[in-house]
């Protein structure tokens, strides 16, 4: 390999180093103070609908990817800003749908018209209590 293509696949290995650290857990944990719960980077599809306690709109979800998971929350990426109090999340496990209630704490701009919203798990809520949730697959 000639040394000016070896020389340009380093500069390459050398930026792709700094900025998966620069956007790694520790970087993050380190400018953000510690987390009480440390987080799981995972990414996977996802439903958010607004919640009401009357009924649920389920016609209203939106499919989302999540970014990372705690055992007592989560965040999503979203590609526009969305005023949410409460959600119910939905997510795909061992082929059924599960629900669970969660509380907006953040919603943080990334740049490029993308937000993070950060979501704090309520409790787990079952189609059986709410029937419109039978619907809602993916």
């Amino acid at each position: 390999m000639p040394f000016f293509t070896q020389k340009k696949v380093h500069e390459v290995q050398s930026f792709v180093l700094k900025f998966v650290n620069s956007h790694s857990e520790v970087a993050e944990s380190i400018e953000l103070g510690q987390r009480r719960e440390s987080r799981a980077r995972l990414c996977v599809v996802a439903l958010l609908i607004p919640y009401d306690a009357k009924m649920i709109p389920v016609h209203e979800k939106l499919p989302v990817i999540t970014k990372e998971f705690s055992s007592t929350g989560m965040s999503v990426i979203l590609s526009e800003p969305r005023g949410y109090d409460r959600v119910v999340v939905g997510l795909k496990y061992q082929g059924e749908m599960r629900f669970l209630l969660a509380r907006a704490v953040h919603l943080t701009p990334m740049g490029g018209g993308f937000f993070q919203l950060g979501l704090e798990f309520l409790q787990i809520l079952h189609p059986g209590d709410h029937p419109e949730l039978r619907e809602v697959v993916f």
